[in-house]
């Protein structure tokens, strides 16, 4: 692995990172995620916000930044309306967005002063033409910003065939190249995702990209009740995710995931598209043909209990 902070890139034109921060609602932690823009050792950076149709005051709070920072550091939009994934791939596919990197940003975080400059230094060690995406580890706050600790520290390789079925990297710690992005540019906007990380996650792994799992947390990442998505390594969290397994919630996301893949089935690298058709074929056979064609597939999850649960949901066809 890549030992990051060897690299410097001082003294130098920094490449241009594009912040595209989602909101909805945020008024109550969204300064706080701004400040946390403002503080970051690296400084070449803009934010693109896309509000979608907020009652409060986060149209005001952003209209204050805009005001106090330097011209042209922070765009306001209206978001589609159509929930968080299709606001963020509205952003991602936006024409008028013109970077080098690209950050994904939630509303409520607060991002630790180094997160760019660790992104920035794996990415541009890769040549431009790969598809390149960076994420990190967390680190888990409460409504106060009170640490309450860490979300797991996954060890086994990104790839394709774990994208499938889980999702490594927060969107809030991800940030990809112009490759990666034209990929999502020509998948669309208008896509049956159910997230748009763990989309880039199948699109990048998917297409021969590169994906940097950084073990070092990059941002406290704020639970509270009105996450719209929030931290899994919770026991409730995981009975939560264990009800919806059960009642077909998860085989519901990998039919509108495989639909969605089936748009750049033409990018996606032969090893990866066999992947993808050894599973979505697998998922309709009957039981023992199913657990074969599965376990010949090669998906996997990170844990030891995210495998023995992968292979229950696959016996009682969940999958």
């Amino acid at each position: 692995m890549l030992k990051l902070g060897a690299l410097s890139i001082s003294g130098v034109t920094q490449p241009k990172v594009a912040i595209l921060l989602c909101t909805y609602r945020g008024q109550r932690y969204l300064a706080e995620q701004l400040d946390s823009f403002s503080a970051q050792s690296y400084r070449n950076w803009e934010v693109w916000a896309s509000d979608d149709g907020s009652e409060d005051d986060t149209h005001a709070i952003l209209e204050a930044y805009q005001r106090k920072w330097p011209e042209g550091r922070l765009s306001i939009h209206f978001g589609p309306a159509e929930g968080f994934a299709a606001n963020f791939l509205s952003l991602t596919c936006k024409a008028s967005i013109d970077a080098d990197y690209y950050a994904y940003s939630d509303q409520d975080d607060i991002w630790e002063p180094n997160k760019l400059t660790r992104a920035v230094e794996w990415l541009t060690t890769l040549p431009e033409n790969i598809p390149a995406l960076y994420c990190s580890r967390t680190r888990l706050i409460d409504s106060n910003n009170n640490q309450i600790g860490l979300s797991p520290l996954f060890t086994k390789p990104p790839s394709f065939a774990n994208a499938l079925i889980q999702n490594i990297g927060g969107g809030n710690t991800m940030v990809f190249n112009n490759a990666a992005r034209n990929l999502l540019r020509e998948a669309g906007d208008n896509l049956p995702v159910i997230s748009h990380d763990w989309w880039v996650y199948m699109v990048v792994t998917g297409c021969g990209g590169q994906v940097f799992y950084d073990a070092e947390p990059t941002l406290r990442y704020r639970q509270h009740d009105g996450n719209l998505v929030g931290m899994n390594a919770t026991w409730p969290a995981r009975f939560k995710r264990i009800r919806m397994l059960w009642q077909g919630r998860f085989r519901g996301w990998n039919d509108r995931n495989i639909a969605a893949l089936s748009v750049l089935s033409h990018r996606l690298t032969p090893e990866n598209l066999e992947i993808l058709e050894r599973f979505a074929k697998a998922r309709e056979m009957s039981l023992i043909p199913r657990l074969i064609h599965l376990k010949r597939s090669g998906i996997y999850r990170q844990t030891f209990l995210g495998n023995l649960g992968l292979v229950a949901a696959a016996a009682f066809k969940k999958l």
